[in-house]
């Protein structure tokens, strides 16, 4: 699950967008999953954020926080190290996946043990963390219900709020009934698929593991500079059961996810709720801030994650998907992702901001096809909580796909010939002669809808329609009158 940049992100060997779209899209079961799941939550989301007079007034403090942290991260970062380490806990640096990986799986060594239980971490997912630790005699067991469904099926998520959201509860069951038994403890006898039953299976099974760990992985929504506390929002209490009862405690976490004081979480737990599950609240808001004798892990470890985010910081356009706090409000208005679902991205950060955030983190030419995996509606940005223009970075994407093509290919031709069509009135009065042209011999061969040669391409899953017979320009030629 490594690029050839060791920083992970991207599944080695995925097809380009394009054709894993094309694969997803004559998936009719998993057009129907989404379009159910998605649509809840987005009219959820709507419902609650609605609520508040204020909503509007939050997203632009939320965004303003973001920016203070994109502009001094380096000074926040290191208030932060100075509190973790102030209060009891360890801090380590990690530059990439590798380095990340090792760091872990060292301290897991350290305690001597060789299993560890996880609290759902995309940065862990980032690095390829449990591949990691597997070839290291380390097994790590997921505890999230929808990650468990995802590690029971050896399967992928496809989701960065619901990783199992291309799976329904009839497939959830099977799978519960055929695999749960190798990784503990078996799924009840004629379990159904009853979502009640489904989740008790998952408790059965998980509680085993809660309690005899030594050693949790987690992940981090955020973490304070001022105070060196450290949060995990869930909602199904797998969480606190990480975070309280094994003896070690190991965050992974990206280094953008620092904000400067505890007063500033007041924001995100308004509008993070709301923009990912539709909730006002989550069920478990879990914080620590360092260690205490006798209580909770005594032995906290902070590992912060570069793996391209100093990269991404220096574009001062793509900077933006930094600040994204994971709520997947974007995913669920995104008619793309309806319709391919998270697997067609080839990549940890599915949807419009992993169409943004992927190529930055692992390089602009290993995911150039991403940029281009949006109609660029602008629903994403309506939608995110804390004003990412998503957008606007799709397109300063693009730009960077085909300036760093060869100057011979032909879509580097197409659009130098188009500019210079558009930028000479004449050649663009000819230009579009010919098109009304083209578009009546099209007609009178009944070819309308699809266009000949290399264009077929465009026009195989598009509707194309004929050029008008008159140009706006001819006709304001012909009609316009002089103003009195």
């Amino acid at each position: 699950m490594n690029t050839s940049t060791n920083r992970g992100v991207v599944w080695l060997g995925s097809p380009a967008f394009p054709e894993a779209a094309h694969d997803a899209l004559s998936d009719t079961q998993l057009r129907a999953n989404l379009k159910r799941a998605t649509g809840t939550i987005r009219d959820k989301r709507l419902a609650v954020a609605a609520e508040l007079d204020d909503w509007e007034e939050l997203r632009e403090s939320a965004a303003a926080i973001k920016k203070r942290v994109s502009r001094h991260l380096d000074h926040f970062l290191l208030e932060l190290e100075a509190s973790v380490t102030a209060v009891g806990g360890t801090v380590h640096w990690a530059a990439d996946a590798a380095e990340a990986n090792r760091i872990v799986t060292e301290l897991v060594w350290a305690t001597g043990e060789s299993e560890v239980v996880k609290v759902k971490s995309m940065a862990t997912q980032e690095i390829g963390l449990n591949e990691h630790l597997s070839e290291a005699g380390i097994t790590a067991y997921e505890t999230d219900l929808a990650e468990l469904i995802v590690q029971l099926g050896d399967d992928r998520p496809s989701h960065i709020l619901v990783p199992a959201i291309h799976k329904n509860r009839t497939e959830v069951r099977d799978l519960f009934a055929a695999e749960m038994a190798h990784w503990g403890r078996p799924a009840p006898d004629g379990l159904t698929d009853a979502p009640a039953d489904l989740a008790e299976a998952a408790r059965l099974h998980l509680r085993e593991k809660f309690l005899t760990a030594k050693v949790a992985v987690s992940g981090a929504n955020f973490a304070c500079a001022d105070t060196g506390t450290v949060m995990v929002v869930e909602s199904e209490g797998n969480g606190r059961m990480c975070l309280t009862l094994p003896e070690t405690l190991i965050t992974v976490m990206g280094i953008e996810k620092v904000v400067p004081t505890w007063q500033d979480l007041e924001v995100f737990l308004q509008i993070l709720p709301r923009s990912s599950t539709g909730e006002r609240m989550n069920p478990y808001t879990s914080t620590w801030t360092g260690t205490t004798d006798g209580d909770g892990p005594q032995n906290f470890h902070l590992i912060l994650l570069d793996n391209g985010r100093t990269d991404t910081l220096a574009d001062t356009v793509g900077r933006q998907a930094l600040a994204c706090i994971r709520c997947s409000a974007c995913l669920n208005v995104c008619p793309v992702y309806e319709r391919t679902g998270g697997h067609a991205y080839g990549s940890v950060y599915p949807g419009p901001i992993g169409a943004v955030l992927t190529p930055q983190l692992v390089g602009i030419e290993n995911a150039a096809s991403l940029p281009f995996a949006s109609t660029l509606c602008g629903a994403c940005y309506d939608a995110c909580p804390v004003k990412i223009n998503i957008p606007e970075v799709l397109a300063h994407l693009r730009a960077k796909v085909v300036e760093g093509k060869s100057t011979a290919s032909a879509e580097a031709l197409a659009m130098k010939a188009a500019a210079t069509i558009l930028d000479s009135p004449r050649l663009l009065a000819a230009a579009q002669r010919a098109a009304a042209l083209g578009g009546k011999v099209l007609a009178r061969e009944g070819r309308i809808g699809r266009l000949p040669g290399p264009l077929s391409g465009w026009s195989d899953t598009r509707d194309t329609p004929a050029p008008p017979a008159e140009s706006f320009r001819t006709w304001w030629h012909k009609n316009r009158k002089e103003r009195p």
